[in-house]
């Protein structure tokens, strides 16, 4: 049992906050979330990422007001920072899939570079913002396929357009900490760098967890690439939790406008393979096969040291691997029983809040 700094409710009732990429998977548990604790939330994002979607499928609409902008658009995403006037800005809009990069790279450049410019240029001339934090990727280290963990002051880059452009995004957020954001009264500004997370209502293309749910509800056998690459898979509420106390931090803490990196513990780092054996066990409908196509290339090695969040923020992952994969196979198995997802969703939130770290 690991003891960890608990989100604050009390920070977030009524705060205004700006949420970019609300539909999205990890922007729909984040905006539920931050709807429960009694947050005015303005969702920002171009639509429906996937179909089906937990944004629909929980109902996160009912506690969030949208407004329809493509993060591309300068002066749509000014108009609406302007609009709802927000006090937290948590930038998650993305192109977020890497095998997507390789097939569209100007897209991805251009969401996830741009993007990051266009939302912190409306902070800059809009005032009233007191908090951003722009959330980047674990893959935006230079990955030299090493065995140990990267630390925050690691250089950045990429091998691929999505790791690349997210290491281009973090180079973004420096220059506008330093040039525009230097002013400790003025908006702090800080990146959280996290991947491989995993929980209910994911369907990305081209992800581990969706295709292999996917199969299992359609009775197929997922096809599996690279089940011997080793990824820090982590449940979503994890790296959101930390993201909340980073914005809470922000708040206070001048000096917490940097650069942080939320992910597992060390032993939590699993193969591919491993992952998909564990849910079969959990639900006996998953049939998997090593796919023997070519694939892009993808990292065989990926961890990040989360030292610095631990010591001096006192974050902590509240669910290990474990229970991770449990909530998973619950969540799913709920939706094919026909159960009110929002509920189901809602309840999952609860656990992981009234739950001690395991």
């Amino acid at each position: 049992m690991v003891s960890r700094v608990a989100v604050t409710e009390a920070f977030w009732r009524d705060r205004r906050v700006l949420v970019t990429g609300h539909t999205g998977f990890k922007g729909s548990w984040l905006t539920l979330w931050l709807s429960a604790m009694g947050a005015e939330v303005t969702g920002l994002s171009d639509g429906m990422p996937t179909d089906p979607c937990l944004f629909e499928l929980a109902r996160v609409h009912e506690d969030v007001r949208t407004i329809r902008a493509d993060v591309r658009d300068a002066a749509a995403v000014r108009h609406a920072v302007t609009e709802c006037r927000p006090e937290v800005v948590l930038h998650l809009a993305a192109q977020s899939l890497v095998r997507r990069s390789f097939q569209e790279p100007r897209e991805t450049f251009a969401v996830n570079v741009m993007g990051t410019v266009n939302v912190l240029d409306a902070v800059r001339v809009v005032p009233g913002v007191h908090a951003v934090v722009n959330v980047t990727s674990d893959k935006c280290y230079e990955n030299r396929d090493w065995e140990w963990a990267y630390r925050e002051d690691e250089p950045m880059g990429g091998h691929d357009p999505y790791s690349s452009s997210k290491g281009a995004s973090e180079l973004v957020t420096s220059a506008y900490r330093r040039s525009f954001f230097a002013d400790p009264d003025g908006p702090r500004l800080a990146s959280a760098r996290a991947g491989n997370v995993i929980g209910g209502g994911d369907w990305g293309a081209d992800r581990l967890i969706p295709d292999i749910m996917r199969s299992a509800l359609a009775g197929e056998t997922a096809q599996i690439r690279n089940p011997h690459a080793t990824r820090p898979w982590q449940h979503v509420l994890n790296p959101l939790s930390g993201y909340l106390v980073l914005a809470e931090r922000l708040w206070t803490d001048p000096a917490a406008a940097t650069g942080w990196n939320f992910g597992p513990a060390e032993d939590e780092s699993r193969p591919v393979g491993w992952i998909a054996e564990r849910l079969q066990a959990l639900w006996p409908d998953v049939a998997w096969a090593a796919d023997p196509a070519e694939h892009p290339h993808e990292a065989h090695h990926l961890r990040v040291d989360s030292a610095r969040a631990r010591a001096r923020l006192g974050w902590a992952p509240g669910w290990a691997l474990e229970r991770a994969l449990e909530s998973i196979a619950e969540w799913y198995a709920a939706l094919r029983a026909g159960q009110d997802m929002r509920d189901v969703t809602l309840a999952q939130l609860a656990a992981f809040g009234a739950e001690p770290s395991r």
